[in-house]
């Protein structure tokens, strides 16, 4: 899972925004699901029963989709592995695992949810972290394969063709329960929100004065300042970065984002990725996806659709933020060696 929060509510975020002019502090709920710190700020509607609602949203999501909970549907499907049975599963896992296939096949070799036993290899699950040994990677190796993954629609059921695979849902699941989330708000009346799910932060509509959402991304090689200020209405925007999650040996800087082809840590030619989508799930998975892709990939494939923008920030230091994110964005990193451009179709 996405653990750090890689964004900066910032502005009027911080300062604690008004409601509608009329002085209330917005309604706020912190908890922690998913490995992650969580929070909710709602400016409207049945603010009480709407955060208690999103909160119920992603708690049951976490049981759902959770590889480490021994009681959920992905540690059920996962237990089954091999043994030739499908594991019958609830709409929402069964969404999810078709969702994330669907990503793996537009983007081959730059995401694949059945990397959990690599991600265990390198020690990432357990907090055990260290350089596998060559052995022990290949083996690992062998068993990621989302073709190997059989997702029936029809009989609401899924299976792992091989003894020992595991599905991972990290890449997926915060977008996924964002989703949920979002609904759950809106479903009591709420327009005004925003929801930072540790590392997918989404806003519902605009600020209560009628403004967009400011949002900082963080400079990935100085986490306590911006690298830029994003202007969002109604959407998701997810980071991921090397700096996220790492460890060290032996003068070596890893990472958590593993590269499927290759078993270690991408190396990619990027810092970070923010993709920003009003599809939840896309914007997570994209973050993931795209930053194993590398800058001209991920550039190729923005170019190829109207569903998502991008902000990429390179190792020698560039911004590369696509068009429609052009209005309201504004660079903040210039004094640190940043150089931005913007990328058109």
């Amino acid at each position: 899972m996405k653990r750090s929060l890689p964004f900066l509510l910032c502005f009027g975020l911080l300062s604690g925004c008004t409601s509608g002019g009329s002085g209330t502090q917005p309604s706020e709920a912190q908890f922690f699901s998913m490995d992650t710190l969580m929070s909710i700020r709602v400016y409207d509607g049945n603010a009480q029963q709407a955060l208690q609602a999103a909160r119920q949203a992603v708690t049951r999501l976490d049981g759902l989709l959770s590889r480490t909970d021994p009681d959920s549907a992905v540690s059920t499907l996962n237990a089954h592995a091999g043994d030739g049975l499908p594991v019958a599963l609830d709409e929402q896992t069964m969404e999810v695992l078709s969702f994330s296939k669907s990503i793996a096949r537009l983007l081959p070799g730059c995401f694949d949810i059945t990397i959990a036993p690599v991600m265990d290899a390198w020690g990432f699950t357990t907090e055990t972290r260290h350089v596998p040994a060559q052995e022990d990677l290949s083996a690992a190796m062998a068993l990621v394969n989302s073709d190997k993954l059989l997702v029936d629609e029809t009989a609401s059921a899924a299976r792992l063709e091989l003894a020992g695979m595991e599905v991972d849902l990290g890449a997926v699941a915060k977008g996924f329960a964002a989703r949920q989330a979002d609904a759950a708000l809106r479903e009591q009346g709420v327009t005004s929100a925003l929801l930072d799910l540790g590392g997918n932060v989404t806003v519902l509509g605009c600020k209560p004065d009628g403004s967009a959402w400011q949002v900082a991304v963080k400079d990935p090689q100085n986490p306590d300042q911006a690298l830029c200020v994003l202007s969002l209405e109604d959407e998701t925007a997810s980071t991921s970065g090397g700096y996220e999650r790492y460890f060290e040996e032996d003068g070596v800087r890893y990472h958590h984002i593993i590269d499927p082809e290759t078993g270690y840590p991408a190396e990619s030619g990027l810092l970070s990725v923010t993709v920003v989508s009003s599809n939840h799930m896309l914007a997570d998975a994209l973050s993931t996806a795209l930053y194993v892709a590398g800058p001209e990939k991920a550039l190729a494939f923005w170019d190829s659709r109207d569903d998502f923008e991008l902000v990429l920030c390179t190792q020698d230091n560039r911004v590369i933020v696509t068009q429609g994110l052009e209005e309201g964005y504004r660079p903040a990193g210039e004094d640190r060696g940043y150089t931005y451009e913007i990328a058109r179709r």
